[in-house]
């Protein structure tokens, strides 16, 4: 049994399914991603896993305790950083972490060594005294992570904690999660819509429409395409898609850049390469291992039971 688990997990609003049947065992020193589009129901899950929503059906157990029956205590176990992060921002760096440890019910000779040692770790000891309000959105989303550690959690939600912020700050911020679970040995779900993010997961749930239409590791997703992703390079990939789309065997067809992705039938792929082969407009077919867009896409239309979309 994980450190967070759910069981038949539902919530609808009105006649919208948010959140449906869902099963989820974390363990912990786990790094689970929840992947989908906007709606997908990611933000509904860790609002029922906190508490922050009452399920209509199904149950949720932090570390044990009962979220409905034993809140208090599950709460304790919990470090939540939101999409919108509320930082008082008068409040300096080390002002809001202090605050985020005592609401927490630690005492100054607790939180205070602790926060240090945070605010080291996230980078931001040169900048305790600098208010809120004046750091980038990188420091405010490594703030906010402190302030989710403050007090030792063993259960971490992230909701997309790396959005609108650049590249350079979202590759720190996950090597700060991954270096924090593996001294801390937290139990870990966020969510994200970043292909690149979700496969530093231990495990991924592709989610769409309240369910988990996935799961696995990275490696078991992408496995499933095995043999059937071709890779065309083109000047014209919008064009070509139209063409390669009619060839038998050729299940959906999909623009990367200057790339085309073809997802072809089992079976097939050699029969689609030279067909592709003859083609002038083509560039050089080749198989390629399959990514996890390609999973997430053929999952996605798959779920609509549609293969062109």
């Amino acid at each position: 049994m994980g450190l967070i688990n759910t069981v038949n997990l539902s919530k609808s609003f009105g006649s919208t399914h948010a959140v449906e049947g869902l099963n989820l065992a974390v363990e912990a020193g786990e790094i689970f991603g929840l992947v989908g589009s906007d709606g997908a129901g990611k933000t509904t899950t860790l609002r029922l896993l906190v508490g922050a929503l009452r399920p209509d059906e199904g149950s949720v157990s932090i570390c044990g305790f009962d979220i409905l029956t034993q809140t208090d205590s599950a709460r304790e176990k919990i470090g939540y950083l939101s999409q919108r992060f509320s930082l008082y921002e008068d409040l300096s760096v080390l002002e809001n972490i202090r605050f985020f440890a005592e609401v927490r019910g630690l005492e100054m000779k607790d939180w205070k060594p602790r926060c240090m040692e945070l605010l080291k770790f996230v980078g931001l000891e040169a900048f305790t005294e600098r208010k809120a309000g004046q750091l980038s959105g990188g420091m405010k989303q490594k703030l906010g992570l402190a302030s989710a550690l403050v007090s030792r959690p063993q259960i971490l939600l992230l909701d997309e904690p790396t959005t609108g912020v650049d590249p350079a700050t979202r590759q720190d911020f996950w090597q700060l999660i991954i270096r924090i679970v593996s001294a801390e040995g937290m139990a870990v779900i966020l969510t994200t819509p970043y292909m690149d993010e979700a496969v530093r997961c231990n495990r991924l749930g592709f989610m769409r429409s309240g369910r988990i239409i996935a799961e696995g590791t990275p490696t078991q997703l992408r496995e499933r395409l095995n043999g059937r992703i071709i890779e065309l390079q083109t000047d014209h990939p919008i064009a070509l898609r139209e063409q390669v789309l009619a060839i038998t065997g050729v299940e959906d067809a999909r623009a990367f850049g200057d790339k085309l992705h073809l997802r072809v039938s089992p079976e097939r792929s050699g029969g689609v390469i030279g067909q592709l082969q003859t083609m002038s407009a083509s560039g050089r077919p080749r198989l390629i291992a399959a990514t996890l867009e390609d999973v997430f896409i053929s999952l996605t239309l798959e779920d609509n039971g549609d293969a062109h979309d």
